[in-house]
Formats: structure tokens, C-alpha cells, sequence
């Protein structure tokens, strides 16, 4: 995109009626992906196959932890369990202790019930391990698990553990614990929904450590969750977005962690019942706390700490509840350790009471090692590997591979390396996925230094700013996960260049899913387009990063950035000045929505606008819009947000905000307008999305 626009001033009616489908947008899980022996491969006449280990596996099977379960430490690279391994579905207590306890990955599909004898027994598990429920049909009932010393890389996912109860309320005699662990590291809590047991629901201990416990219930027991009992200071763990109701102590109870990180749980004492709850949160002995976005309703005490214990609260909601509410201390960032995204504290209990404990999107699938013959028909895996241990060695390769009028899901699993090459998805290839398998999304990077003006290697000419980018989709139902996407052209090694617009990623497609992806560049990084003017071209980005400097997001596309984060960087001489959004949007279309996300980098306080109206071509019936809602922005961001560009007033076009927090945000003014609930109400993702439910496959 030029940074000189078409000069002639013109006056446009704003859009009329935009697409508003009050759709649900239920996003499965996606995570790195997994690979086996036996690789799917086109050809002539070649038989699609795919290995119950390779990328035909559900995102659920192949999905990997965020937290501090996510950081690399002690030899392990993340927590992604049993992905390399088999898919294997469990009925019986026998299958389940079987698989659990083998020395090889597996993920595990619990299928429905399974009675435990004795009661109050705790299956152990080894390492490289997923158990996870079949929808919300695996139960687990009258005993739980336990991971031993050393024991690394598991994942526990979608179970209903419940009822080891042996009558007595603070038992003191039947040590049964839905979840117990000593000296293991590199766990995953998830989805879970864990009750009614003879001790705790969660016991963390002796020096267990890199754990995440997310989006869990946990309720009608005593002690929910205790952390440590140890002298050591080692444990580091992430507690978010859980639902802990109806109990009494330890929710949790933090003693001599190192980093304790809780954010987005809803701690809930429903008043006439006969559970009192005693306290919330403690940080005891040693532990070091930040306390974030959290909702308290009813609860007695609700944050605790000792002497020697030090709790960073922020963001907070405190309702109905009495007795103690401490902090102080010093703690730590936990941005340093890893990015995440707090949703706002007032959200909190409905986003819980909707989203916590199993899903029925989560572990059901006919990609078993009962049926996976029938899985293979579906999906295809090709592989490339820059050594030469893949099918192919250059991404571009495997593309070409994918028959045009593909119909059926082609996953392009891409071994960690740098790749430096160009990558074009055509139209006539749907349905494809590029994947890194790494354990990071910086681990696989596909990156070139084209940028508008560079010459062509054929001599037929300059490349225009689209056709700069590093990777370029023209391909509906594209989806990329688990990579960076790169454009590192050299602004100050080309200033005889008039423009220095350098596309990393563009879009010219439907329903295009980008999940888990980093990408970055310095002007245009990201452009979000539409195959013509007339064509919807609809994209959701979640769990991500964009980093750029000038119009960094661009382009006609209905776009949806959710939960991720948009990094400002500096200029190429060191100044700071720029623009995040620069939409191009059609009339009677959405453009692009910002949602849930935090926009931060290491710039100077307000230099930085959130958007402009592209119009481009000095096209006057376009309707330019973007919405940022719900965001954190930094001080970075102007007071006054959005400005005009060639010649076209912001004002006559679609910016707004709603709900935003941090120092970047503002008040309304006729310079910085505001939605209202009402109007906020029909910006919602689904609005955006206007039936397209995005998921993993």
C-alpha cells in the first residue's frame, strides 16, 4: 500500500446496514502438530493416507499448553502430551491403566464411564501422556490419577473426576485426589470438571512444577487446590479462567512458590448453602504472587497472604465478599515468562459459567486406532523438512504438490527451521494448512525481503505491494497455525526505494483461520483482502502476534483479530510514529474488529494512531471500519486515535471503541467516539463472522 494516497477530496455517505448473524462462535482448541511414519503423499495415482499420529488427528489431539506449562525448561520443550503418539480409546479401568502407564506418547480417549476399584485409587500416569474425555461422556468416578517423580509432558483434559467422598468433610484419613502430582513438571489442567472427593480436587506438590490449571470446575469439596509443602521455592504455575464454587479451603492455597500467576477465575460461595467457604487465594511462605482479573462473589477472605509472602493484585472484582483482602510485595511480570491475554474481570463469571468443564467439542472424533482408516480417507499430511527428512524441502514444494480442485483437508506439516522462500496458496487449491511442528511458533519461520519496488528475478518488472508478500493465500478455507509468517526487508539499506511497503502475509481469500501465528514487518505486515471488490473474504486470527510500524493491518477483508497481541515497533531511523489500521472496507460490509487483544512494543507514549480510512484508489464509496473493543492499549496510542488519510475524514467513515482499558485508552469525545452497549451488542465476533464458526481440522 503507498503512503502517498490519491489527493482529490471526496464525500461519501456512510454504509448502510452491515451483516449482523447472531452466530456462536465455538473455536476448538489448535495446538502444534504431531507427525508419524507414515506420511501422506500426492501423486500419480497416490493413495491419500494418514497416520493416526500425523496432522489427521483433531486440533484437541495435537493441542499444547500456554502458561508457564508452555515454557521450556528442565529438557522439555512445552507441555504437548501424547501428540506424537497413538490415538487410542479407553473403556475399562484395564485399557486405561494400560495405556497410561506405557512408556511411549499416547493420547487417550476416555468413552464413557469408568469405575474405579479400589475405591479411591489414583491411576498412575507416565510421561508424554494426553487422557482426555470423549466430549462430556468421560467420567472418571471413584478414584483419580497421580504423576510421580519426574514424571513430565501430560495433559489431563475434558474428564468429569468425581466421588471418592467417604462421608467425612475435612478427611483427614482417605488421602483420594482427583489430580495429585509430586515432583512431576510440564502439566496441563484443562476443561475439567472435578468434584465430590475424599481430600483435594488438585494437590500440586514437592516441587512439582511448569503446571497450568485452566478452564476447570472445581466444586462441592473441602480443599480445592493446594500448591507446595516443601521448603524449596521451585513450583511455577499458571491458574486461569477456572470456576471454583462450594468450597471451603484452598482455592487454591499457594505455599513457597516461586511464580504463581492467577488471572480469570471466578471464586463463588453461594450464600444458604451448607459450604462456607473459609478463605480464597493464599500466598503462604515464600510465594511470590500476581493476582489479576479475577472475580470474587461472596467469598470470606478472600485474598490471604503471610508475613513473608508477597500478592500483586490488579484488575480485580470483589462482590459480596467480607474478612480479609490483602496485598503487597513485590512479585514479578509474568509477561516475561510468557504472552497472554486477560479477559476483563467483570466478564468473568459468564464466560466461566459458559466455558468451564468439558466441551462437547473436545475429544470427539473418528481418528482412533479403532477407526482411522476412515480418517485417513479425509485428511491428507505432507511434510516438509529443510534437511531433507520430509517429503519436500521448501514449503512452495508441498503446495504444488496439492492437486487443483483439492476437496478435502491437505495439512502441510512444516519441520522447525527458517525457511527463506515465497509461498502463493492459488484459488484452485482449497482447503489447505501450513503447520509448524515446532514446540513454538517461533520455531518454524517462513520469511523474504520483497517489498514494493523490488525487481522481479525474471526482469518483467517492480513487485507492487501486494505482490511483496512472503506468503500470499487466494485459496478459501486456508488456515495456518503454530509459525511465523516474516517480511524483514531492509527500510534503511533501501532508501533509494520510494515506497517501503513489505507484505509478510496477505490474505485474498474466504473463511481464512490463523491461529497461534506471529507475523512481522515494518510497513503493511499484515494485508487482510478479498479476491475482488464484490467477494466477502472473511478472516479470524486468535492466539496471535502482529508486529509493524505503518498501516500494519490492512486491506478490504471482514477480519476478526481476537485474544492476540499487536506489537509496535520503531521506525527504521528509531522514531516512533505509525498506524495500526488502515481498512479498506467496502460499503454494507464489516472491516476489521480488534477484540480482546493487547497493543503494546517499545515505542514512545502517544505516537502511535489506531487507524485511518484506506480509500483506495481514491475510491469514494468505500466505507472504511474498524472497531477496537475490550483491549488493552498501551501509552503508545494518541489521545486523539484515529486520523484522516489522502484527502478522506475518518469521521465519514466507521471508527470506534468500546470498553478498553490500559494508560492508551480514553474517554468519548467527538474525537475518540465510543459504542454504545446497544451498538456493541451487533459488533460482536459472530457478527463478524456471519455464520462461519472457525475450528481446527
Amino acid at each position: 500500500m503507498t503512503q502517498a494516497r490519491n489527493k482529490a477530496r471526496a464525500r461519501h455517505r456512510r454504509g448502510g446496514t452491515a451483516l449482523a448473524l447472531a452466530v456462536p462462535v465455538v473455536l476448538a482448541a489448535a495446538g502444534t502438530l504431531a507427525y508419524g511414519t507414515d506420511l501422506g503423499v500426492f501423486g500419480a495415482g497416490a493413495e491419500q493416507r494418514a497416520s493416526a499420529a500425523t496432522a489427521a488427528a483433531p486440533a484437541w489431539a495435537t493441542a499444547s499448553a500456554d502458561g508457564f506449562a508452555s515454557v521450556n525448561a528442565l529438557g522439555q520443550n512445552g507441555t504437548y502430551g501424547g501428540r506424537d503418539g497413538q490415538t487410542v480409546t479407553v473403556r475399562t479401568q484395564a485399557e486405561l491403566e494400560k495405556y497410561a502407564t506405557a512408556a511411549e506418547p499416547y493420547v487417550i480417549v476416555v468413552a464413557g464411564t469408568i469405575d474405579i476399584a479400589p475405591v479411591g485409587k489414583e491411576i498412575k500416569v507416565a510421561s508424554d501422556k494426553t487422557i482426555v474425555g470423549s466430549g462430556t461422556a468421560g467420567h472418571i468416578v471413584g478414584g483419580g490419577f497421580f504423576l510421580g517423580p519426574g514424571v513430565h509432558n501430560v495433559i489431563i483434559r475434558n474428564l468429569t473426576v468425581r466421588d471418592t467422598y467417604q462421608g467425612v468433610w475435612n478427611d483427614k484419613d482417605h488421602d483420594f485426589d482427583a489430580i495429585q502430582m509430586d515432583g512431576a513438571h510440564h502439566v496441563w489442567i484443562d476443561h475439567n470438571d472435578l468434584r465430590r472427593m475424599a481430600d483435594g480436587l488438585i494437590d500440586v506438590r514437592k516441587d512439582s512444577t511448569n503446571v497450568t490449571v485452566s478452564w476447570n470446575k472445581l466444586s462441592q469439596d473441602n480443599k480445592a487446590f493446594g500448591i507446595g509443602w516443601t521448603e524449596n521455592v521451585k513450583t511455577d504455575i499458571t491458574i486461569h479462567h477456572n470456576w471454583i464454587r462450594e468450597t471451603e479451603q484452598r482455592n487454591p492455597s499457594t505455599d513457597n512458590a516461586a511464580h504463581a500467576h492467577l488471572y480469570n477465575n471466578f471464586l463463588e460461595d453461594v450464600a444458604g448453602t451448607d459450604i462456607k467457604s473459609s478463605y480464597g487465594n493464599y500466598s503462604r511462605g515464600a510465594t511470590r504472587m500476581v493476582l489479576e482479573n479475577s472475580y470474587f462473589q461472596g467469598v470470606s477472605n478472600p485474598v490471604i497472604k503471610d508475613a513473608t509472602a508477597t500478592v500483586v493484585q490488579r484488575g480485580n472484582v470483589f462482590k459480596g465478599t467480607s474478612g480479609r483482602n490483602e496485598s503487597g510485595g513485590t512479585a514479578f511480570d509474568p509477561k516475561s515468562f510468557y504472552g497472554y491475554t486477560a479477559d476483563p474481570a467483570a466478564d468473568v463469571p459468564a464466560l466461566l459459567k459458559s466455558g468451564a468443564g468439558p466441551r462437547s467439542t473436545i475429544g470427539t472424533t473418528t481418528t482412533t486406532t479403532e477407526t482411522k482408516d476412515a480418517a485417513a480417507a479425509a485428511a491428507t499430511t505432507l511434510t516438509v523438512a529443510k534437511d531433507g527428512s520430509g517429503q519436500y524441502k521448501t514449503v512452495q514444494a508441498a503446495v504444488n504438490a496439492v492437486p487443483a480442485g483439492n476437496t478435502s483437508r491437505v495439512v502441510i506439516a512444516v519441520k522447525p527451521g527458517t525457511y527463506r522462500e515465497t509461498v502463493k496458496v492459488p484459488s484452485d487449491k482449497p482447503h489447505v494448512t501450513i503447520q509448524g511442528t515446532g514446540a513454538s511458533r517461533k520455531d518454524t519461520v517462513i520469511v523474504y525481503n520483497n517489498a514494493s519496488g523490488t525487481p522481479k528475478p525474471d526482469g518483467s518488472g517492480t513487485y507492487g505491494t501486494s505482490g511483496s508478500a512472503t506468503v500470499a493465500v487466494e485459496a478459501d478455507d486456508f488456515q495456518a497455525r503454530n509459525l511465523t509468517i516474516s517480511n524483514d526487508f531492509d527500510e534503511a539499506a533501501n532508501q533509494n526505494l520510494s515506497g517501503h511497503q513489505a507484505v509478510a502475509l496477505r490474505t485474498a481469500a474466504d473463511k481464512v483461520f490463523l491461529d497461534g501465528i506471529i507475523t512481522t514487518g515494518d510497513q503493511d505486515t499484515l494485508l487482510l483482502d478479498t479476491a475482488a471488490k464484490d467477494r466477502l473474504g472473511r478472516v479470524y486470527m486468535t492466539n496471535s502476534y502482529v508486529v509493524g510500524n505503518v498501516d500494519f493491518v490492512f486491506g478490504r477483508a471482514t477480519a476478526v483479530i481476537d485474544r492476540s497481541v499487536l506489537t509496535l515497533k520503531k521506525r527504521w531511523d528509531g522514531t516512533s510514529a505509525g498506524y495500526i489500521t488502515a481498512p479498506s472496507t467496502a460499503a454494507n460490509r464489516k472491516g476489521f474488529l480488534i477484540n480482546r487483544s493487547t497493543v503494546n512494543g517499545d515505542v514512545s507514549a502517544s505516537t502511535f494512531y489506531l487507524g485511518r480510512p484506506w480509500h483506495a484508489g481514491g475510491d469514494a464509496t468505500l466505507d472504511p471500519q474498524t472497531t477496537v473493543r475490550d483491549t488493552v492499549l498501551s501509552a503508545a496510542i494518541k489521545s486523539t486515535p484515529w486520523t484522516d488519510m489522502s484527502g478522506f475524514s475518518w469521521k465519514d467513515d466507521r471508527f470506534a471503541e468500546y470498553h478498553n482499558s490500559g494508560p492508551g485508552a480514553g474517554a468519548p469525545s467527538s474525537n475518540r467516539p465510543h459504542l454504545t452497549d446497544a451498538q456493541a451488542a451487533d459488533q460482536e465476533v459472530a457478527d463478524w463472522l456471519a455464520g462461519w464458526t472457525p475450528s481446527a481440522s
